[in-house]
């Protein structure tokens, strides 16, 4: 198993962070050496893709789609949790959508979004909230969002699978005792749902996060990071250095400064719960 974990993880991550400090192009492979901070610097001064805006487009993707993915996979657990006639159906149709290819989403998704023929703008026009077809995934105003709706959709699943483990494993006893003591719906969920769960709760959100950051699938079924790099992230924008400009030294400069910010991230989240924990 040491050897696997050596092999396919620890090796990569590791050649790939050297690789971010190497003159690394395919189109001229033989001048390939070290160059230091050469890669960084020609990212983040580059005049045709602004970083500071792909940097803004990856905390807008990640923190809006990390919102509303838990907020609607925590009611959906919460309203799982009690058996009723289907349940076992319908759960089935909630995390089937899991199983599916995130490129094929983001095509379902911006073909629903089309300016058009977009069956979302038909729908609008029809109960009146649109006079006339608005281009989704045109505007770079609303791009960004748009693909946001599709990812908080795509990652609802993982959120209801997740809780409901965990929302399962809470005592009705306690429950119980708190209903003789007056405590409602609301307060049971603050007193002793959420903090019993809290746990989980920590964990999902910290792996959904880094699965955010790296999940390029659905902007590049639907946009592939346009209009205007309106909808461009870090995890696209590594991509594209690789595949379209054949640069691996600038494309596993993206990568390292991906993996830096997840983990200043994860060091400061966990200390902060770790924190809370201890205060409680």
């Amino acid at each position: 198993m040491s050897v696997l974990l050596l092999l396919f993880i620890y090796y990569p991550i590791v050649q790939g962070m050297l690789t971010a400090f190497t003159r690394y192009t395919m189109f001229n492979i033989s001048q390939r050496g070290f160059n230091g901070l050469d890669n960084f610097a020609a990212i983040i001064t580059n005049p045709n893709i602004k970083f500071v805006q792909i940097l803004m487009n990856t905390a807008v993707w990640v923190s809006v789609s990390l919102a509303g993915q838990f907020v609607l996979g925590f009611t959906l657990a919460l309203l799982l949790r009690k058996p009723f006639r289907g349940r076992g159906v319908f759960t089935g149709f909630v995390f089937y959508t899991w199983a599916l290819s995130g490129f094929a989403i983001g095509l379902v998704w911006a073909w629903l979004f089309n300016g058009q023929f977009g069956v979302i703008n038909d729908i609008f026009i029809r109960i009146g909230i649109l006079k006339s077809p608005v281009g989704f995934l045109s505007n770079p105003g609303i791009a960004i969002f748009s693909v946001i709706v599709a990812n908080i959709w795509y990652g609802i699943p993982f959120f209801a699978i997740m809780l409901l483990a965990a929302l399962q494993s809470v005592p009705r006893e306690l429950y119980e005792s708190a209903e003789i003591d007056g405590a409602g719906k609301v307060r049971q969920l603050f007193w002793i749902t959420i903090p019993y769960i809290q746990s989980t709760i920590t964990t999902t959100i910290l792996l959904r996060l880094m699965w955010i950051m790296n999940f390029p699938d659905v902007i590049y079924g639907m946009t592939g990071g346009g209009p205007a790099n309106a909808t461009n992230i870090l995890a696209t924008e590594m991509i594209n250095k690789i595949t379209k400009n054949y640069d691996y030294g600038q494309g596993s400069a993206v990568g390292f400064i991906i993996i830096s910010i997840l983990f200043i991230f994860a060091f400061f989240y966990l200390r902060i719960v770790a924190r809370k924990e201890l205060v409680l």
